[in-house]
């Protein structure tokens, strides 16, 4: 039974290395291609003249992370003195296709925020 247990792990050993390679309780990180896929979405939105679009479909690429996709169902509502846009769209990418629902609203400042942007 002794030679079962030499190898055992001494708890008293300060040479024992602890191992990070796992951690709970995270949130994932965005890749730098979402954030700037949702940036240029977010700019398709808050730039498009709502009166000459009318209902119709919005493309969108990204150059720069090779997506695309289309917005629609851009709707702009003004609540509490803030203008929001909510929206749809898809997103083309090397991760596949998938469907986005969001909002992007106009800040003091002036710039538009993007306040929600889900995956569905």
């Amino acid at each position: 039974m002794s030679g079962c247990t030499s190898g055992a792990f001494d708890l008293f050993d300060s040479s024992a290395k602890v191992d990070r390679s796992l951690s709970t309780s995270t949130i994932p990180k965005r890749s730098q291609e979402a954030v700037s896929d949702e940036v240029t979405v977010r700019n398709a939105v808050t730039s498009a003249d709502l009166s000459k679009v009318s209902g119709a479909a919005l493309p969108w690429a990204n150059t720069a992370t090779g997506s695309a996709g289309v917005v629609s169902g851009i709707r702009e509502a003004n609540v509490a003195g803030v203008v929001c846009r909510g929206f749809v769209t898809t997103r083309h990418s090397y991760e596949g296709i998938a469907k986005f629902t969001g909002q992007a609203c106009m800040a003091n400042s002036g710039d538009w925020m993007l306040t929600s942007f889900e995956r569905q």
